[in-house]
């Protein structure tokens, strides 16, 4: 048989068919001397193997299309400690490190590296950046931080290599941080989706009017949800100046868009939505005349103004319709409004009790009233009305008190704990955990910034020690480990290392504090490294 065709086309084909329906030419075949023809299937695949090698040692270099273009811009920022980039080359490949440590996953201490290293100007050498940029190919939460830090470089290289377009769709650095530059709006015209999104918020972040001129621009021609997208984008820089654009969102053909744009406008206390809202909302709550309670009277109906306003005719959790309206008109109204019209402090109004307007003896609508409260609280950042309805800090019991009960908080703890400033927050969690342990804190715990003080961070490990000495299982708080490595104090490795030394030889908490250890021990050392 004669082959005319290339043999590596041979060999797809053969592969495509089975050696079954179409036997191996062997004879007619470069190096075909060296398989045996007894076994066709593996004779297959080793004539494949030699003629890859025989098709790349043979590739010739292509002709250059032109003239070699410009080299890349230079970038001004200093270059990272030496230390600091080798750190890079292990977290980018994914190494353990030195002497073998078991640690954690150290794919995941990559983005709070390039965070840090983002916020301190630093480039990495111009060798690592491919492998940067490889990985932010594969990860897209790196991508932004990513970009950053491959400056001029990175986007010259993007240039020439399509595996790294992205780069090139990739919003550009914060105004910030090329202050005096103009800034481009192309991704906006000509972006992908989720890039126009986060070119938007950058701009909103440090130039409101502009971001809002921009989408202003193109709003009429945008699809319904990427409108609803966009009015999130509207959240950074929020200030009465974007009133009138969400008050004319009101009036939008989507229900959804409808709803958050009141939504935003209820975070203006001064907006004409907010006043609206207090109306309707004094006259569904009232103090009673001898000031002892709260009388509600829920909405009777939602009229075309309310829908309007962004309050849906149906609760889509199937909840009664006079409690969901009653819920939305409360949640939307200005908290400055309860202290003005009745004299009493945040507190004193959530120590009061409340009853129906027709049965004052009826306290169906407490919760109710302060699940809204708690809603407008978080939407419109108000710490006062947060930390009253938080509640003080847990305290542990008297002795002989028995075992202490979690706080009761309506609403979620955790959006109401983000609204405190991070101390506080940290402080308030801290003292959950010494009293109720780790069991409802995980929540708690991702509200607080990372990494985590060193009073939260003691609260956690000795938390953890008690699981441990309980003969609970280290999966049982699994969340709380993987927040663990990445967010308490490297302070406190010394600390984990003695629970380690002191947990059962080969038990499933002497490794887990082992790898606790030995991650915030890297992370300290990948911090030390950035100050050199």
């Amino acid at each position: 048989m004669t082959i005319t065709q290339d043999p590596w086309e041979t060999l797809h084909t053969t592969a495509l068919l089975g050696t079954d329906r179409r036997p191996l030419p062997v004879t007619a075949l470069p190096l075909a001397d060296t398989v045996d023809p007894a076994d066709p299937a593996t004779a297959l695949l080793e004539l494949a193997a030699l003629a890859t090698v025989r098709r790349r040692a043979g590739a010739l270099p292509v002709p250059a299309a032109g003239p070699p273009g410009p080299p890349a811009p230079e970038d001004p920022r200093p270059e990272l400690p030496a230390a600091a980039a080798r750190r890079l080359a292990v977290l980018l490949d994914g190494r353990t490190g030195s002497g073998g440590a078991t640690l954690a996953n150290l794919a995941e201490l990559l983005p709070q590296w390039l965070a840090t290293v983002r916020a301190r100007g630093l480039r990495p050498p111009g060798a690592l950046i491919p492998g940067l940029l490889d990985a932010a190919r594969a990860r897209s939460e790196l991508r932004s931080d990513a970009v950053a830090l491959g400056g001029p470089l990175g986007r010259w290289l993007a240039e020439q290599n399509p595996d790294w377009r992205f780069v090139l769709r990739t919003a550009a650095p914060d105004p910030a941080e090329r202050p005096g530059q103009p800034v481009d709006h192309h991704l906006w015209h000509e972006g992908l989706f989720a890039e126009r999104v986060t070119h938007l918020t950058l701009l909103r972040r440090h130039d409101p009017a502009a971001g809002l001129e921009l989408l202003s621009g193109t709003w009429s021609t945008e699809r319904a949800e990427d409108r609803l997208l966009f009015l999130d984008a509207l959240q950074d820089g929020l200030s009465p100046a974007d009133e009138p654009f969400l008050e004319a969102a009101l009036g939008d053909r989507s229900k959804n868009v409808r709803a958050t744009a009141a939504e935003l406008l209820s975070t203006l206390p001064g907006s004409a939505l907010a006043r609206r809202m207090a109306e309707r909302a004094s006259t569904a709550v009232r103090l009673s005349d001898a000031g002892t309670h709260l009388l509600v009277t829920p909405p009777a109906e939602c009229d075309a103004t309310m829908q309007r306003d962004g309050i849906p005719l149906k609760s889509p959790t199937g909840r009664g319709e006079r409690a969901w309206w009653f819920g939305e008109v409360v949640a939307a109204a200005p908290l400055r409004l309860w202290p003005e019209s009745t004299g009493l402090t945040p507190e004193q109004l959530l120590a009061l009790r409340v009853g129906d307007s027709i049965d004052e003896t009826s306290s169906s609508w407490a919760d109710d009233l302060r699940e809204a409260w708690a809603r407008a609280a978080v939407r419109q950042h108000d710490a006062d009305w947060a930390r009253a309805l938080l509640g003080p800090a847990p305290t542990p019991p008297a002795r002989g008190a028995g075992r202490a009960r979690a706080p009761r908080v309506t609403g979620a703890p955790a959006k109401l704990l983000a609204v405190l400033p991070p101390g506080e927050r940290a402080a308030w969690t801290a003292a959950f955990i010494e009293v109720h342990g780790l069991g409802e804190a995980f929540q708690l715990l991702g509200a607080c910034g990372t990494p985590w003080t060193p009073p939260l961070s003691t609260a956690v490990v000795t938390a953890l020690a008690r699981a441990a000495g309980s003969g609970a299982y280290p999966w049982s708080h699994s969340g709380v480990l993987g927040m663990t490595e990445r967010a308490l104090a490297p302070e406190t490795a010394a600390a984990v290392e003695e629970l380690a030394a002191e947990a059962a030889p080969d038990s499933a908490w002497s490794e887990t504090f082992a790898r606790l250890a030995g991650t915030l021990r890297f992370r300290a050392a990948m911090l030390a490294e950035l100050d050199a």
